[in-house]
């Protein structure tokens, strides 16, 4: 008690500054949003908190609420945090500036046909097939995950809602963690923070991953000339790790692959934990260590000069980058009992896993 006092009033005379500074914020408190932070919001990041409150609000993302952040727009008892990583606690008082915000349509429920991993009265996972899109946008106002997910939640009781744990690219296949209650979606947050979910993916890459397995520790941040890409850094930037291992390497077959494989260069089944979860992290780490995931048109092997070995434009004409969220391994946020979620490897990667000669002893070893 002692120390969250002291933390309030070390807050509120911080407070005092910034208004003495800024001389505006007692009269503007029109154009200021108030949150009250409960005890499913305590302990967790700022930013986190905002992102999960205002995702009803028009164009809020993370990227934007950690400029908020650091323009001084977001206060926590009435004093501007030090950093998005400022961790809030239960009674706290959050305030962020609403000025010119414009409410964001919410998303429409649509039927859809849902794999269905893993479901009780909290939790939800989904098999997401490639080329699905997780979320509502203004590219994709509809047909996405989200929007066939609140369909199967008009069965739900009164009071929930969906809230995804995370997400996966478009062209990403694999098991998508859903809470059902804001209570659920926070005690999760707080069980990635404390990463004790595990997280693990399969893909195909080019090339013989060395050593068989190894720990890939790169800063990554937006690349200034492209702000859809991600980049490796070594200056600031966020911190990155990805634990790999390398499960198989494509072996020569029967004739008359034997031929068309000693042309071709060598690919592998290489499965990868997350210790972080940066976004694209798993395809900027392993192209930056030059075992880039076959189909990646972003991170991915160009097509060189001459033509290609006949296993290489099995590769290159992979539609998708070949990246599979495989497995979830958690602690039920309720009642604390192992949960493990396996998504199988879908048809297309096992395809193109037997087509490079990719041994089938490997698949077995990602097998449900």
């Amino acid at each position: 008690m002692q120390v969250a006092r002291l933390r309030r009033d070390l807050a509120e005379a911080r407070g005092k500054v910034c208004r003495a500074k800024a001389g505006t914020l007692d009269h503007v408190s029109s154009t200021w949003r108030t949150i009250a932070i409960d005890r499913g919001d305590h302990g967790v990041r700022v930013d986190l908190v905002l992102l999960r409150h205002l995702r009803d609000e028009r164009a809020v993302s993370r990227n934007r609420i950690q400029k908020w952040i650091d323009d001084g727009e977001v206060l926590v008892n009435g004093a501007p945090p030090s950093r998005a990583a400022w961790r809030v606690q239960a009674g706290d008082e959050l305030s962020v500036r609403v000025e010119h915000w414009q409410p964001r349509a919410r998303p429409a429920a649509q039927a859809m046909d849902l794999e269905v991993l893993y479901e009780d009265d909290d939790l939800l996972a989904i098999n997401k097939p490639a080329g699905l899109v997780v979320h509502p946008s203004y590219k994709n106002a509809g047909g996405t995950l989200i929007n066939g997910v609140l369909e199967r939640a008009k069965a739900w009781p009164v009071g929930s809602r969906p809230s995804l744990l995370g997400r996966l690219d478009k062209h990403t296949s694999g098991a998508v963690l859903i809470a059902k209650r804001p209570a659920v979606h926070a005690a999760l947050q707080r069980a990635m923070e404390a990463r004790l979910i595990d997280k693990h993916y399969v893909a195909i890459v080019w090339g013989r991953p060395s050593p068989m397995r190894g720990t890939i520790n790169l800063a990554l941040d937006r690349d200034p000339w492209d702000r859809r890409r991600i980049t490796v850094t070594d200056r600031g930037g966020q911190p990155s790790v990805t634990k790999y291992e390398r499960l198989a390497v494509s072996s020569l077959g029967p004739p008359p692959l034997a031929g068309a494989l000693a042309k071709a260069d060598t690919f592998s089944l290489v499965r990868c934990r997350l210790i972080t979860g940066r976004t694209h992290q798993i395809r900027v780490h392993l192209s930056a260590r030059g075992w880039p995931i076959v189909g990646d048109a972003v991170y991915g092997r160009k097509r060189a000069g001459g033509e290609p070995a006949a296993l290489d434009e099995l590769a290159y004409a992979f539609p998708r980058q070949a990246l599979h969220a495989w497995r979830l391994s958690l602690r039920h946020p309720v009642t604390n009992n192992p949960i493990e979620i396996v998504a199988p490897l879908p048809d297309d990667m096992r395809q193109l896993a037997a087509a490079l000669c990719l041994p089938t002893v490997a698949l077995a070893k990602v097998a449900p």
